[in-house]
């Protein structure tokens, strides 16, 4: 099955317009008819969630994603599109908690702190062309009202090395928090394993209306450069500017700059992928942040999996502005390790059980918010196409 955006795999193609090594697996239900090929692609998570510390909590909840691709070969090139929906604004509008996550609204008042925002009931809606110039090149077109930019790696669910994590990164907000934007068109060319684009886009984030979708001008813009040197390895950079993306900050536009590199790796009875992420927020009339991240996901013998997560994020949003440390940026690290056992496969589905564990290193200065050490713990059931 070729690829939406040329004449490359379909493994190729993650969120929005980004990629992945061509090597990586691709779990779905595919179809493939006289005149489109399908494919429905999907997880949930059923969640106890145990955060440690004077400022964890505890909770029980949900996070899912249900996308549907199609693509049709036209006497150019090809059409495709793109839906994808979310469950998730049935856990409510404060997410789940998460040490030391910060981003977003639950209230459009007072800013999420120590949780992770649930998405939206619909994350993309997008539609592409590509037309081929020759042998091996392709320009191409996405484009709709909700979708993602050509801004960082691919989203945080569809990378491979961390799809099975059912917790959400510290790094999200410096690496991949436009994969849900609210209209974004993306023109671009590729060829040979090298791909140039650029996109406009709305840039505000998501709000609180978790059913709602918040079309506003096309106010930002994005640039990025991948490069597949070969089938195992996936690189790119990408700069962008994010006019106004939090709601509680309507006046502050920001600078984004990210850089990863994927590395996967396929043999018979074993599938590892390795990502390596770096985010830079450069907020107008705000100091620079800077955020990083390491993960890594091993399958044996297609039933049990094993992840890692290492991060180190600069934040500065873990007070509100009556309290006596707000607005100071403290350095974050934070480590989880995971696994997961599939122990059933009706039809095309699988089940599995599994579990994570996080533990932080902060400055003490945070110890009388935080406690010394504090651990969490998930435990889960998937269900997966």
């Amino acid at each position: 099955m070729p690829g939406l955006l040329g004449s490359y795999p379909l493994a190729r193609d993650a969120s929005g317009t980004s990629w992945q090594p061509d090597s990586t697996p691709m779990a779905g239900v595919m179809d493939m008819g006289e005149t489109w090929m399908t494919m429905w692609h999907g997880s949930a998570n059923l969640v106890e969630d145990a955060q440690g510390g004077p400022r964890g909590g505890s909770q029980l909840f949900s996070n899912s994603m249900l996308m549907f691709m199609g693509r049709r070969d036209v006497a150019s090139g090809a059409v495709g599109g793109r839906v994808m929906i979310s469950a998730d604004p049935l856990m409510g509008p404060a997410g789940y908690p998460e040490l030391f996550q910060t981003g977003e609204t639950a209230d459009g008042v007072h800013p999420l702190i120590d949780r992770q925002h649930p998405h939206n009931l619909l994350m993309e809606a997008a539609g592409t062309y590509s037309a081929t110039l020759g042998p091996g090149i392709a320009v191409f077109a996405y484009g709709g009202i909700a979708g993602e930019p050509a801004l960082g790696p691919p989203a945080f669910m569809h990378r491979f090395s961390g799809l099975d994590n059912p917790e959400a990164p510290l790094s999200h907000h410096w690496l991949d928090s436009t994969h849900v934007t609210y209209g974004v068109v993306t023109a671009g060319i590729e060829s040979d394993g090298l791909k140039l684009e650029t996109s406009v886009f709305n840039g505000r984030e998501p709000d609180q209306h978790r059913y709602a979708v918040e079309l506003r001008p096309l106010d930002s813009y994005s640039a990025r450069l991948t490069v597949n040197p070969g089938p195992d390895l996936s690189i790119q950079v990408s700069y962008g500017r994010l006019a106004s993306p939090e709601q509680l900050q309507p006046g502050s536009a920001l600078r984004r700059a990210t850089a990863s590199a994927t590395f996967n790796r396929m043999r018979a009875q074993l599938q590892w992928q390795t990502t390596l992420a770096c985010g830079r927020n450069a907020p107008d009339g705000g100091s620079p942040s800077t955020a990083w991240l390491l993960e890594s996901a091993l399958v044996v013998a297609d039933s049990d999996t094993f992840f890692i997560r290492a991060e180190r994020v600069a934040k500065d949003e873990l007070f509100l502005p009556n309290q006596p440390l707000y607005g100071q940026v403290f350095d974050i690290n934070s480590a989880s390790l995971g696994y997961i056992h599939d122990f059933a496969h009706p039809g095309s589905s699988r089940l599995g059980i599994g579990g994570l564990v996080s533990v932080y290193a902060y400055p003490s200065r945070l110890d009388p918010y935080y406690g010394s050490g504090p651990v969490s713990y998930l435990a889960f059931l998937r269900v997966k196409l």
